[in-house]
């Protein structure tokens, strides 16, 4: 599907830049490649967020205190 982005000049001549090393003509490729790079960071970062709201509350009260005190050992004797 064709479509129209804005680009500033530098942009486009790196683009055209990284196309022709590539043996390319256009750098439609580059930008597909760059869109679905974007695509798939953005599911990984929502599955991160959605895993850790899932971790919310699996601690007991006593695990919990557990870990802090652990985290604050672990602080004081830190260089």
């Amino acid at each position: 599907m064709r479509t129209t982005i804005e680009l500033r000049d530098d942009q486009r001549a790196k683009l055209l830049e990284m196309a022709a090393r590539r043996g390319e003509k256009g750098f439609s490729r580059l930008i597909q490649e760059a869109v679905d790079r974007y695509l798939d960071e953005e599911a990984r970062r929502d599955r991160s967020v959605e895993e850790a709201l899932a971790a919310v509350g699996s601690l007991s009260d006593d695990e919990a205190e557990a870990l802090e005190r652990a985290a604050r050992r672990l602080r004081e004797n830190w260089r």
